[in-house]
């Protein structure tokens, strides 16, 4: 294993060599972040692409997904269908640290880079392997998405809408949560190497992970029989004269204070709303006072009254509007990076990190283009690279090279 971890609190993986052969959000995350924290990061794709590069409106050879969870990467472009791009995989896989798959289960095993196969030669290679329910248990084999993730793991059930349906959440909130969940994952492994000495193979999906992020769902659908209350009524989004807005409560006196705050120090009184549980039960009663007396006023004019009283609201912004916050601006929240055939490409700044190393990242690559850079850094002769991309196996970008 060469290259050497040089930690600080800028990169920690510095010098820690990581493949990518994952496609569309939940493996390229995983690796991007890696990235964000100093990692060489080399995105394996096949002659096609990674199928999020198709997933909605194209820029170049990018769409939003693919350009935003893609940062900081080199592209590769292998045929793995073909037996001399599975020997470069081999070749490279040698030497790396962290090696990421999505993969069906089973799939990379036959391909010739599984675990088993793999680790005989790198016993300290972390090997990641994310699937939709993952590598064991009768639906293994199961095809899934980011929306068949949260239909299983049961937030969608828990997410209806005031017309009685159950809707997925409307961003890939599944693909991103594993995205994280096997980020900390490889992060602990890294950790324990370093005593250690050896990797291992991590099994993350997108349902188990979707599932550990509804928390105490599952313990209070139990204790309450099947039918759990709503969790702190009268809490939730109110339309006012000029937009929408969010209201939360977290204690009863809060509740009090909502009640002065909009001029209806009736509802405090009222026995049928005397706590949550019994507002749960009178929501039907409740809300539809709270709906009316918002409506009212705008948005600013509740949000300096509900302030005033400590209570806890704001303003339901667009991702348009969040960008321009002022707030949002003053804290730097947000990254750009300008990606030749797209162009600028915003996205939220990764939460935690200790500079703003992040605003260095490489823009997500075409596919391909570092191929020739990658293989010559592989020990590869000219000679060699040439028959390769010849005969198909390796593919270089227009443009590429060295």
């Amino acid at each position: 294993m060469e290259g050497k971890l040089t930690p600080t609190h800028e990169a920690p993986y510095r010098g820690v060599r990581v493949l990518d052969f994952g496609q569309g959000i939940a493996s390229p995350y995983c690796a991007m972040l890696l990235g964000v924290y100093g990692a060489e990061v080399i995105k394996v794709e096949p002659p096609e692409g990674d199928w999020s590069r198709y997933l909605g409106t194209t820029y170049g050879s990018h769409t939003a997904l693919s350009a935003v969870y893609n940062r900081g990467k080199r592209s590769l472009c292998l045929d793995m269908k073909h037996k001399d791009g599975i020997a470069v995989a081999r070749r490279l896989a040698k030497a790396c640290d962290v090696l990421i798959e999505g993969f069906r289960p089973g799939v990379a095993a036959r391909l010739g880079i599984g675990y088993e196969d793999l680790s005989r030669d790198n016993p300290g290679l972390i090997y990641l392997s994310v699937s939709a329910f993952g590598q064991s248990g009768p639906y293994a084999k199961r095809p899934g998405s980011d929306s068949v993730a949260q239909a299983f793991s049961g937030l969608v059930s828990i997410n209806v809408g005031n017309d009685g349906t159950p809707h997925r959440v409307g961003t890939t909130i599944s693909d991103v949560v594993t995205g994280v969940y096997a980020f900390q994952a490889i992060a602990t492994t890294l950790f324990s190497r370093a005593t250690t000495g050896t990797g291992r193979w991590i099994d993350v999906n997108l349902c188990q992970s979707t599932s550990a992020l509804l928390g105490h769902k599952v313990a209070e659908h139990l204790l309450e029989g099947g039918a759990p209350r709503a969790l702190n009524v009268p809490a939730g989004s109110y339309q006012t004269a000029d937009g929408w807005m969010m209201v939360t409560l977290v204690n009863e006196p809060q509740y009090k204070r909502l009640c002065v705050a909009i001029g209806r120090d009736d509802l405090a009184g009222d026995p049928r709303f005397a706590d949550f549980a019994r507002r749960a039960d009178a929501a039907d009663a409740l809300i539809p006072q709270l709906r009316e007396a918002f409506l009212t006023q705008p948005t600013d004019a509740w949000l300096s009254r509900l302030h005033a009283a400590d209570l806890i609201a704001e303003r339901i912004l667009n991702p348009g509007e969040w960008l321009r916050n002022v707030h949002v601006e003053a804290t730097r929240a947000v990254v750009c990076q300008d990606t030749p055939g797209v162009g600028p490409v915003y996205s939220p700044r990764t939460p935690g990190i200790a500079s703003l190393s992040e605003d260095e990242l490489f823009p997500a690559p075409d596919i391909g283009q570092d191929s020739t850079a990658i293989l010559v850094e592989a020990g590869l002769d000219r000679a060699t690279i040439d028959e390769l991309i010849g005969s198909g196996a390796v593919r270089q970008a227009r443009g590429g090279g060295t």
